[in-house]
């Protein structure tokens, strides 16, 4: 059992102070940069200076673990505004209009069509994808932006991620420690991750039709930035080209990432290899289509579209990124580098604490592991915790009688479903789902909440039946 210090408590305490911000709807940025302020300072045996570098490594490290989803997002959204220049846009999404004609149909579209994507190439790469054309489309249809964030948020982050169906990181690490055989955890995973992203999409579909919150105001519409085109503009022979073009391709490049997952001979295209594939695409057709739409003025028109992409980009990281600076102390892996050496994991230390007094028994193992897979899951990452939680599950599941590989999966899916997205405003998965459809990541979370929430519960009712 680690020893918790005093900073142990200070993290949780800044934690507690975060959550009940979010609950009642403040913002977190500056209890983020306290609490930071404050470890830093008694970490550097209570020196200012010390104090005020852990504040900047913080926000330094935050800003390069997150920049990789930051750039896709700018370049995807540069390539899209490149395209309503010429007037492509209404064109390529002219065929999913036809079909997207109702709020109903565009929720459940943009969550079924963010499954597939996700469970093939990882949800990251998946929403710059699908986000980017489907969602214009989706407003356009009546959706409101944060029902479309939910459906394309549960359905990614949370139901494909947790799961891992095709590509089984998740299942190999969690079967790892917890000294099982990976099918095993695998198929069970897939089943509680389907269980809650079942519940957790029907209760966010019926909450928000009873608020009326499920379809879009004009005003919403009019505000969401991936609508912004300038004016009506006539199709060209150049417009109707890249309206082809531009999906075809990436139609292509979803088929070789789902080849090259599948078959082990082919180059391995998944995770960053996927996100870097799709922002170098995006790339290449930003600077084609302003040749082709534009002529001899590209060479501003570039610059212009780039700096379009990563405003919007930025305006959606610059408040995530202070608060994920704080919750980047908690992981073992990234603390070191902004505290430095000697520096702990305060939230794994303190999942780990956590576990070592649950009591013995199905009903408490089980909803102790989703508390203690919840917890680490704060740091925003969600894989960093499935060490922790398969290796409690073969230490806790074998005297008590319980089954290990089920208790394991449990574990692995509350942890995923809250770092890897959904129920943490400063993770990848939350950001870059919330950004697109332009709602803000802590509102996205709290809305989450309860739907996520009723799936846990289920899933862990569930696990319990099969214990």
């Amino acid at each position: 059992m680690p020893e918790l210090t005093i900073l142990h408590w200070i993290y949780l305490l800044v934690v507690l102070w975060v959550v009940g911000s979010m609950i009642f709807r403040r913002d977190v940025v500056v209890p983020c940069i306290v609490g930071i302020f404050l470890i830093g300072w008694v970490f550097a045996e209570y020196q200012l200076v010390g104090a005020a570098q852990t504040v900047f490594r913080a926000l330094e490290t935050a800003g390069t673990e997150l920049f990789d989803i930051m750039l896709v997002i700018a370049l995807m959204v540069s390539m899209l505004k490149a395209l309503q220049s010429i007037g492509s846009d209404v064109l390529m999404v002219a065929p999913a209009k036809r079909f997207m004609t109702k709020p109903t149909v565009a929720f459940i579209t943009l969550a079924a069509v963010m499954y597939i994507a996700a469970t093939f190439f990882w949800p990251t790469p998946a929403v710059a994808l699908v986000g980017t054309i489907l969602i214009p489309v989706a407003i356009s249809a009546g959706l409101a932006p944060m029902a479309a964030a939910m459906a394309l948020n549960l359905a990614g982050h949370g139901m494909a991620l947790s799961g891992d169906v095709v590509l089984q990181g998740a299942p190999a690490i969690t079967a790892r420690a917890a000294d099982v055989d990976v099918a095993l955890i695998f198929t069970t995973a897939w089943m509680f991750a389907l269980i809650t992203g079942l519940i957790a999409l029907t209760v966010a579909y019926f909450t928000l039709r009873r608020r009326g919150e499920l379809e879009a105001s004009p005003d919403e519409a009019k505000k969401n930035e991936l609508l912004k085109a300038s004016g009506e503009i006539k199709p060209t022979g150049v417009s109707k080209f890249f309206a082809a073009a531009v999906p075809a391709i990436f139609f292509l490049i979803i088929i070789v990432m789902i080849r090259s997952n599948l078959n082990p001979d082919l180059p391995d295209i998944k995770g960053g290899g996927a996100t870097s594939l799709l922002g170098g695409t995006a790339a290449f057709f930003l600077l084609a289509v302003s040749l082709g739409g534009h002529g001899s003025a590209a060479l501003e028109k570039v610059v212009g579209f780039l700096r379009e992409g990563f405003l919007f980009s930025i305006k959606i990281f610059a408040a995530v990124i202070p608060i994920a600076g704080f919750f980047f102390l908690g992981a073992p892996g990234l603390a070191p580098a902004i505290l430095g050496e000697g520096a702990p994991g305060f939230m794994f230390d303190l999942g780990t604490a956590l576990a070592n007094v649950l009591p013995l028994g199905t009903v408490p193992l089980a909803f102790g592991i989703v508390l203690v897979g919840i917890m680490t899951g704060l740091d925003g990452s969600g894989f960093s915790g499935l060490p922790l939680v398969g290796s409690l599950a073969n230490a806790l599941g074998g005297p008590a009688g319980v089954d290990v590989a089920t208790l394991a999966a449990l574990g692995q899916v509350a942890a995923i479903w809250t770092g890897g997205g959904t129920l943490t405003a400063w993770a990848f998965g939350v950001v870059a789902d919330a950004g697109i459809a332009g709602v803000s990541p802590i509102e996205l979370v709290r809305r989450n909440f309860a739907c996520v929430g009723a799936g846990l519960f289920v899933t862990t009712l569930v696990a319990i039946m099969i214990m």
